[in-house]
């Protein structure tokens, strides 16, 4: 079947349409960067190992809608900041509307079907979605800081997800903890990479700094009880990654391998985290 197609450019002042300038549905109801899905998964796939119930589920469909959510929305935000209103605008508005309403209804669902609240975890986590709506509604998404509140967003559906299947509130944050610190280093890792590979200032000192601070900080959480050894084995491999990839003996690679490449080592976390709650290692 032909795939639906949206004219982008704006009509003309006496109301015709200009000639045919045709759009994939999928991008505008799809975002663009492909990470995202792996950072929702992980968070989404641990919590449900730690703690599975139907209150998950529904919370893990209830992020997943959360997250296409916010690409339709950019585009609006950003049709508005240029005082133009595309056929494309309505087409947004249209998949945030829907995408929004799934999100509140698997939101509600979950409240109903919790075997305990997990609402701790919804409080915590507002100031980074604001945070990453404010940087959204500037056009300003494609900085860093924009990228990590996204991030450690996303991250936070570990601890919802399995507060609501009953997993002690430490676990649960410890889990968050883990993937957070998990993509925020991807995130450090990639853009000094891309920006390496271009022979551009790479900011390489302050991506192996975070490597090893959030070793580090697994280290203590492992002490603490909170997380399994396997977690800073995870995170061994991850800062050997950054200091191989961020070398002068690295290879360049494309922005999209590099993508794909992360995806991996994404869910090599995802294993050795879950692995390590699984069987107390």
């Amino acid at each position: 079947m032909e795939q639906p197609t949206v004219d982008t450019r704006p009509a003309r002042p006496n109301g015709a349409q200009p000639a045919p300038g045709p759009l994939p549905w999928r991008a505008v109801a799809l975002p663009t960067e492909h990470g995202g899905w792996g950072l929702l998964g992980e968070p989404v796939a641990l919590g449900l190992v730690l703690a599975p119930s139907a209150a998950g589920v529904c919370l893990g469909l209830s992020a997943l809608a959360g997250f296409l959510s916010r690409h339709p929305l950019r585009l609006v935000f950003m049709d508005r900041r240029r005082g133009v209103r595309y056929p494309r605008t309505s087409l947004a508005e249209r998949f945030f509307t829907g995408d929004a309403l799934t999100a509140v209804s698997f939101l509600a669902a979950a409240f109903v079907l919790a075997k305990a609240p997990f609402w701790p975890a919804l409080l915590a986590v507002a100031p980074f979605a604001g945070a990453a709506l404010v940087y959204d509604a500037r056009g300003r998404s494609r900085e860093a800081a924009a990228e990590a509140s996204g991030a450690v967003a996303l991250s936070s559906a570990a601890a919802a997800i399995s507060l609501a299947g009953g997993a002690p509130l430490a676990v649960a944050f410890a889990a968050w903890a883990l993937l957070a610190m998990r993509a925020l280093t991807s995130v450090l890792y990639v853009r000094a990479r891309i920006r390496l590979d271009r022979g551009l200032p790479s900011g390489r000192g302050l991506a192996l700094g975070g490597h090893a601070v959030a070793l580090v900080v697994t280290g203590a959480l492992v002490r603490a009880g909170g997380a399994p050894w396997l977690a800073a084995a995870a995170f061994i491999v991850l800062l050997a990654r950054a200091a191989g990839g961020l070398s002068r003996w690295r290879r360049p690679v494309r922005p999209q391998q590099l993508g794909f490449q992360e995806l991996g080592y994404g869910l090599l976390t995802l294993a050795l985290v879950s692995a390590g709650y699984l069987a107390g290692l």
